[in-house]
């Protein structure tokens, strides 16, 4: 059973709201970021990356960062850029792209049921990754960045979200990539505790993206817990550090994109001797055009120019686990490491991966300047993505690819 609360949010006033939510602070470099803000100030990219507006010289994990991330944070709150509710609630948070709409529930989740395996993960985390959230996080007594979590849907909380969605949302607005972000409050008592009992009755939550966020607001809470220093809400008794912010979807919701490969060179092999080596396992037809695949067992392959349909041969998959029968494992298994020697993807500089959402067009891009051929992948599905969770699994790196992202700032949960 999931422990799913209720909380108190600290928020963006309406009127800021489209200038303060932000990216994930992980998708820029420090040149990127300080680019940002340098254009808008008020960007919650400013305190997620505190480090843009300090001297070049001082470094991005330099104890003065996050100090100067809280001397922001405070900044904010006493100007009323941002505003605390008063009443503990749920909310709504609607994305819509290309004209899809994505509806989660935002809410924070207990690190037990992370701890316990209630909450489910498909990927390693590194320690040297989560150490710059822990401090922040820790600095600012504040999680900033939610958690992107699924679940198998449930009627009562579908239910109550159609219901409230009827209303006039709390945020409409659109950011500069054209993603549009609206949010509704749910803060009737009567509908909060049947959310609340929905989830006591679903007992496995997924992490979908965010692993090194959950990680660390999780070693946080552990951190607190021990020096029983978590700030205890004044109504409920609850210790806010034994919670982490995520915003859940429905499965029903969840896309996951294709995330797709390109590599240097041919391992020393001529184009002819590689097609011929490649056909031991898959069988190749050349195409007129672009191939996105369209089932799992396929993939796109562009070399010297020209596309290529690749099925993979049945045997591949035959006794095979939920991981080794992933498209992504079929690749690696039987095409990147025994012909093209990339044994180790983690840290093969010789690869690259290039999110779905950039197209086809990219993958022959890379392949005709920098790279030497690319592949299009047939996206993981959600509901293999669950079962290597249940499994207790892990999925090889960069499996998944979620669009749209998650918009920092617009939810934070003190703790």
């Amino acid at each position: 059973m999931a422990d799913i609360q209720s909380f108190k949010s600290v928020r963006p006033s309406a009127e800021l709201a489209e200038k303060v939510a932000a990216l994930p602070y992980d998708v820029y470099n420090r040149a990127e970021a300080t680019e940002v803000v340098k254009l808008n100030p008020i960007s919650f990219l400013a305190i997620d990356r505190a480090e843009t507006s300090l001297a070049d010289d001082v470094d991005t994990y330099d104890p003065k960062v996050y100090a100067h991330a809280k001397e922001l944070y405070e900044e904010r709150i006493a100007d009323g850029t941002y505003i605390k509710d008063d009443e503990s609630a749920y909310y709504i948070y609607e994305l819509i792209m290309d004209g899809r709409s994505q509806t989660g529930l935002v809410a924070v989740a207990s690190i037990d049921d992370y701890v316990s395996g209630v909450i489910k993960k498909h990927e390693n985390t590194r320690a040297d990754k989560e150490v710059d959230r822990i401090t922040h996080v820790d600095t600012l007594s504040a999680q900033t960045g939610p958690i992107f979590l699924g679940y198998r849907d449930d009627a009562t909380i579908d239910g109550i979200t159609e219901k409230v969605m009827k209303n006039a949302p709390l945020y409409d607005i659109k950011a500069d990539d054209g993603i549009a972000h609206r949010v509704w409050k749910i803060a009737d008592s009567s509908d909060v505790a049947e959310i609340q009992n929905a989830f006591k009755n679903i007992s496995d939550i997924y992490i979908a993206d965010g692993h090194h966020r959950a990680a660390s607001a999780v070693k946080v809470g552990l951190k607190r817990r021990e020096e029983k220093s978590g700030k205890i809400d004044s109504d409920t008794g609850r210790v806010e550090s034994d919670y982490f912010l995520s915003v859940l979807f429905p499965q029903s919701q969840l896309k996951i994109y294709d995330y797709n490969r390109t590599v240097k060179d041919l391992n020393g092999l001529s184009a002819d001797d590689y097609l011929k080596k490649i056909s031991e396992n898959f069988d190749v037809e050349e195409s007129g055009g672009q191939v996105r695949p369209d089932k799992k067992g396929t993939f796109g392959m562009y070399l010297e120019g020209k596309w290529y349909k690749l099925s993979a041969k049945p045997a591949l998959y035959e006794g095979k686990d939920v991981v080794g029968a992933l498209d992504v494992s079929v690749l690696q298994d039987y095409l990147l490491g025994p012909v093209l020697g990339i044994a180790d993807p983690r840290t093969d500089k010789r690869i690259d991966f290039v999110g779905g959402i950039r197209g086809l067009s990219e993958l022959e891009r890379r392949a005709n300047e920098d790279m030497k051929v690319s592949f299009s992948m047939y996206p993981t599905s959600i509901e293999e993505l669950f079962d290597v969770a249940d499994a207790g699994l892990l999925m090889p790196p960069k499996s998944t690819w979620f669009e749209p992202k998650l918009r920092s700032g617009i939810f934070i949960h003190e703790i």
